[in-house]
Formats: structure tokens, sequence, C-alpha cells
């Protein structure tokens, strides 16, 4: 058997189709993209292959000068618009502000479920059914594809100095916030809609990757119900990272704006860095 017959039989293997309602749940992909193009196809053929019927991919834009959108509309066209669309934003504004463009447009769409992954096959596809098939048995608010927890890896091709940077954001992260989440920079999630609701996508003010632990803040301080599933994390296929120091400054500064409202239990912090917005209202739940 071939190596990429035995990858085909492996990905089979993973795959856990869903039974009925969750196999046809109103889920919707998040990708946002930059410089994606080389990744892109391959990322939303894998995700057109899973059991999930009805599941929609947006891929959210941010001008990139490779053509990413273009492809994306390509894209588009192949698998229909029911199934893939495409949202082109002006220019590049950061990771968090492309997931909340692209997850409040999921949830206008009438989304039950908000999946948030990266584009660069770093997270793979195969493991989304049992992510949403987790979140529907344990009745959890937001389900983590964890790098951290028992039974997750991380591939041998991860450059050193980034397995290293990522250890440390995690233990500095969990030191400071202790929100009891092994994976804090995790960016593998599948988001009920009401969670997302709750939160506030309009209050959230992180551009880069803080956007994950402050979701993860915002989610904790509602008493959300979160699960961690182990998963094995890849570098990326193709192109380079856009982990910038002015990225790097800006996730080591907001556990410290976060910490400083921990004592407002009562009320989600709002951050003035650039948007303003209201807090919708909150939701309860139980804390996992």
């Amino acid at each position: 058997m071939s190596i990429n017959e035995r990858e085909k039989v492996e990905r089979e293997h993973r795959v856990a189709g869903l039974p009925e309602p969750w196999r046809s749940a109103a889920v919707v992909v998040v990708l946002p993209t930059y410089q994606e193009a080389a990744n892109l196809p391959m990322i939303v053929k894998l995700l057109m292959e899973l059991p999930l019927p009805v599941m929609r991919v947006l891929v959210v834009d941010d001008n990139s000068p490779d053509g990413t959108g273009q492809v994306a509309e390509e894209l588009a066209g192949r698998y229909g618009r029911d199934r893939v669309d495409v949202v082109h934003r002006p220019g590049k504004e950061g990771l968090g502000q492309a997931y909340l463009d692209g997850m409040s447009r999921a949830i206008a769409a009438g989304a039950e479920f908000v999946v948030q992954m990266d584009s660069d096959l770093s997270h793979r596809p195969e493991y989304l059914p049992g992510m949403l098939g987790t979140m529907l048995a344990a009745e959890a608010d937001v389900v983590i594809g964890s790098r951290y927890v028992v039974g997750a890896s991380v591939g041998t091709d991860w450059p050193r100095h980034r397995k290293a940077l990522s250890a440390f954001a995690n233990a500095y992260v969990r030191a400071l916030l202790r929100l009891g989440i092994r994976d804090v920079t995790a960016g593998y999630k599948v988001w009920r809609a009401s969670a997302l609701q709750a939160v506030g996508l309009g209050n959230v003010r992180s551009h880069g990757y803080s956007f994950q632990v402050e979701m993860n803040y915002r989610a904790r301080l509602l008493g959300l119900k979160i699960v961690e599933l182990p998963v094995h994390f890849a570098e990326r296929a193709a192109g380079e990272s856009k982990m910038s120091l002015k990225v790097q400054l800006e996730s080591a500064l907001m556990p410290f704006k976060l910490k400083s409202y921990s004592r407002h239990r009562d009320r989600l912090p709002v951050f003035r860095l650039r948007l303003s917005g209201a807090a919708p209202g909150h939701r309860g739940g139980s804390s996992g």
C-alpha cells in the first residue's frame, strides 16, 4: 500500500459520521485568509468531503496580494454558493477582526454552530465531525481542538522556536488568567451560535492571535461549558506564518488587560482599542 493510500485509509477511519439530526445541523466554517492561495483549495476540498452535507464554508479574505480572494471565488463557483461563500475585506486588519466579521455573518445567516480553523492545513478537517458530536453529546458551548491534553500531538516539522513560543504563551496566559483550559491559544474551535451571541462579538477588541485568549476569557466569565479534545497540530502546508512582532506584543499585553477587569465578574470587559460596540444580553451556563 502506498503512502497516499495509507493516509486515505487512515483519514476515512478518523472521519466519524454523525446521525441525524446532527448530520444536517447548520454548521458554518469560517476560514480567514491572507496569502493562502496555495492552501485554500485543499482545505476546502477536505471540508467538502466530510459527512456534513449541509455544512457551509465562509472564506474571509483580507485582500490577499497573492490572489487568494480569486481562488476562493473559483471554489465558490465549483462547489456552489450554498456550500462555499466569500467575504472580500478591503485590507489586512488582523485575524481577530476577520473572525469577528465571519462569525457575525454566519450567525446572521442562521448558523447553529460556527467553526473557526486555520486555512493553512495545520488544523485537520477530519476532526470536525467528532468535535461537533462531542459538543452535542456533552451539551458544551465550546469545543476546542487542543494541542496540550492527553492524546494530542504537534508535528515534528513544527519549528523549535514556534513550539517554545506556543508552550510559553500557554503557560503565561494560564498562570495569569487561570481559565482552566490547557490550550488557551488554540485556533481550532466549534462554538454554539448562542454562545457567540452571549459573548458579545461587538465588544471583542483583539486584532491578532490574542483573539483566542480574549474569546476564552469572555466564555469563562459567562460560565460557558468548554470541552477540550486532543488533535494533531501540523505545520502549515505552504506559505509563511503571520506572527509578526506587533501581533506578539498585542498577545503579550492582552492577558493583563483582561486581568485588570477580573474583579468585575458581573459584567463583560469592553476595551477601547479601535472599535466600539454594545454588549448583547448575557447567557448563563455550566462551567466545564
